[in-house]
């Protein structure tokens, strides 16, 4: 079998592609870890599916009134809004679908780790970090922190670092003296 035959190409880009392009957008939205394209194949169909039962009546009406004939222009704008741009709107709202409270009665969180649900609110936060040596460093995580989401390891990128003071407290550090300094490359990449 061919698959590069002109009607076989068409089936592929009509049951694949939506369903790789919601696939894609929702990993980019809620990142998890990754898998291969061809373990993919069977969900990204599936997805293909689900777009076109969403729109299927206005594709219904689209072929009854036979639009390409008499609107070829509007035929392919809306052919390409069910093949590329529908299936990303719908993960877009999928994913905000499951991230309300409302839905999680009901199924888990979809983000399955807690350092990428904290780090994905984008809120300041005065961090004490424990190093797997037994090292503890303080800092303040802001608008120009980083943290690395899934599926990438895990890394921290603090803005400020700090001294800890003997109580505990924090102390700031000397404004020449920056993180990779302070705590070694190694350990906190530079920006």
């Amino acid at each position: 079998m061919d698959i590069w035959t002109k009607n076989q190409l068409a089936l592929c880009v009509a049951f694949a592609i939506p369903g790789f392009i919601a696939l894609k957008t929702y990993s980019i939205i809620q990142p998890a870890a990754q898998r291969e394209a061809s373990q993919q194949l069977v969900d990204a169909v599936t997805y293909s599916c689900v777009n076109y039962a969403i729109l299927g009546v206005p594709i219904y009406w689209v072929h009854k009134f036979k639009l390409m004939d008499t609107c070829p222009g509007f035929t392919l704008l809306f052919a390409v809004f069910v093949v590329l741009l529908a299936p990303a709107l719908v993960a877009v709202l999928f994913a905000r679908l499951r991230a309300s409270k409302y839905f999680q009665k009901f199924a888990p969180h979809p983000t399955s780790d807690a350092w990428d649900f904290v780090f994905s609110q984008r809120k300041p936060y005065w961090m004490i970090v424990s190093l797997r040596a037994g090292e503890k460093i303080a800092g303040r995580y802001d608008s120009s922190s980083f943290a690395s989401s899934a599926p990438a390891a895990r890394q921290l990128y603090l803005q400020e670092a700090w001294q800890m003071s003997a109580d505990g407290g924090f102390e700031l550090m000397p404004a020449s003296t920056n993180l990779s300094r302070a705590f070694g490359a190694s350990r906190f990449p530079a920006a």
